[in-house]
């Protein structure tokens, strides 16, 4: 189905809980945050309906992310469930990966091929620092087992100044090694960065300032890839601030307690909770047509009433 500016809206990503075992610095307070009571976020049966109007109106490619999608109880049989839908040709999650390894094998027999793993650091030291966790050595376990298993993986790394920019040429080393993808996403002033110095807010330019050696590789989504000759992986470049990318952007979201963002970066929010039949199918299908054309990062901070742990990554 396509959005009122000519946009052909195929891709639903959808925050299955608003929980997380992490605490990562950007994303949320060391606290954490107030989670929603069970009668407000989306049941399962709810996902699922929502999933097969989403079908129906031109949706083929569905990611599941939370919070830490791994955490919501049922969720093997959520993916069980919307693998059974025909016209879903493609199920992804995006996971911090702590729990990954156990569940991988359920995974991959239900349709689950990709997997984006969210990774800021190769360091245990660092990792336990903006995580406020200890979890580095599972998660590393849980991503070497998912590229053993034959997953495609991607790692979304986060690119802060200071923290990790000076591990950019280690990351690539990855991708050289594994047949995967590294992919660098720009800081975003929302939530708990929102006054972070400026500092911390580095371009992405700053790969290819790093590694002259990689060569442009063409677009994917709302990346531009990049690879090294005779390297197995890819680098990906998210920049949601130094490049917008709106003009192509074909995906919509849904948060934990049943709200359509049609774009990330924006206040509006509606309400799919409790709708079903037509009316869900009317609300669903306006509210892709209502795709706002572009976010105003470049003007200053997100617009978004809500903090990405409220929305999902």
């Amino acid at each position: 189905m396509k959005d009122r500016f000519g946009r052909d809206i195929t891709y639903l990503r959808i925050s299955v809980t608003d929980l997380c075992n992490l605490r990562c610095k950007y994303c949320m307070p060391e606290s954490g945050v107030e989670s929603l009571c069970h009668s407000d976020i989306l049941s399962l049966e709810e996902i699922v309906e929502i999933v097969n109007v989403a079908a129906k109106n031109g949706i083929t490619k569905i990611r599941l992310t939370g919070g830490e999608p791994l955490v919501r109880r049922g969720f093997i049989h959520l993916c069980k469930e919307i693998s059974k839908i025909e016209q879903i040709e493609d199920i992804a999650i995006t996971t911090n990966g702590v729990h990954l390894k156990n569940m991988a094998d359920d995974l991959f027999e239900n349709k689950v091929k990709r997997i984006n793993f969210s990774l800021d650091t190769l360091v245990k030291e660092k990792y336990n620092d903006i995580t406020r966790r200890n979890d580095f050595d599972k998660t590393m376990e849980s991503l070497f087992y998912a590229i053993e298993k034959g997953f495609k993986v991607k790692l979304n790394v986060v690119l802060i100044g200071g923290f990790n920019d000076d591990e950019i040429e280690n990351f690539v080393k990855l991708a050289n090694d594994y047949d995967l993808e590294v992919r660098f996403i720009e800081l975003m002033q929302i939530g708990e960065t929102a006054n972070w110095s400026k500092d911390k807010f580095v371009s992405n330019k700053i790969v290819l300032e790093k590694v002259p050696k990689l060569e442009f590789d063409g677009v994917s989504g709302v990346a531009k890839i990049y690879k090294i000759k005779g390297q197995k992986g890819k680098i990906g470049l998210i920049s949601p601030i130094s490049c917008s990318f709106c003009s192509d952007c074909n995906r919509i979201r849904l948060t934990s307690d049943g709200k359509l963002k049609p774009c990330l970066h924006s206040k509006d929010e509606i309400n799919l909770k409790g709708l079903s039949g037509e009316e869900l199918e009317e609300v669903f299908k306006r509210g892709i047509f209502d795709k706002p054309e572009k976010h105003h990062l470049e003007e200053g901070k997100s617009e978004s009433a809500r903090d990405m742990n409220k929305i999902g990554g």
